[in-house]
């Protein structure tokens, strides 16, 4: 069987079969020392190398470990453990339920808050460490729901502690409350972003 030699100027050749081409590190000649491998690799010249900032970093592992000091209020609770079973799975996001606020970082308060309830979740707020978020999910938890000026019932856990996501709905579907965790995570990594430019500025 005859081989074809494709011309440069031929259909068949293709990039792809193309070798790549070797990224160059820069080395210095003789006993001069060459440019610096941390400048080389802030430039992309270094394959394989990502640089960021221990902010970030330290952000990528928190929003990708996020343990749930999760506990139901009223109806919304049963969202939120549907969101935990199989078919939402929320441990695929790194989302783990804990039953202490010792271990904790972000608290979803999942229902009506009543005025009985308001002291025991500001004490397990201030017992979570730092750094820690909170979700408020459903109407009731955002703003007292049907309970509107009722005078039982807590006008939204933020006069109680301050909440960094809202999850509407009356329940919220489980959906919601996995959009506002990526809401959450992409808080985590812009608080770390903004971290850094208070700190360069």
């Amino acid at each position: 069987m005859a081989e074809v030699n494709p011309q440069p100027g031929d259909e068949t050749t293709s990039p792809l079969a193309m070798p790549p081409q070797p990224m160059q590190i820069v080395l210095g000649s003789g006993n001069r020392p060459g440019p610096s491998l941390l400048n080389q690799a802030t430039e992309g010249r270094v394959p394989g190398v990502i640089t960021t900032t221990t902010d970030q970093l330290f952000a990528m592992a928190r929003k990708s470990s996020l343990w749930t000091l999760s506990f139901g209020l009223a109806c919304c609770a049963i969202e939120m453990i549907s969101t935990y079973m199989a078919h939402h799975d929320f441990d695929r996001f790194g989302v783990v339920t804990w039953p202490s606020p010792r271990q904790s970082d972000v608290m979803i308060v999942a229902g009506t808050v009543v005025k009985k309830m308001a002291e025991p979740i500001r004490l397990l707020y201030e017992q979570m460490p730092e750094p820690k978020w909170v979700i408020a999910m459903g109407s009731c938890a955002t703003n007292g729901g049907p309970y509107y000026r009722s005078y039982s019932v807590v006008m939204g856990v933020d006069h109680i502690i301050p909440v960094d996501v809202y999850v509407p709905g009356c329940p919220p579907r489980p959906e919601a409350l996995l959009y506002g965790i990526l809401k959450l995570q992409e808080k985590i990594m812009a608080d770390a972003g903004a971290g850094d430019a208070s700190e360069t500025a």
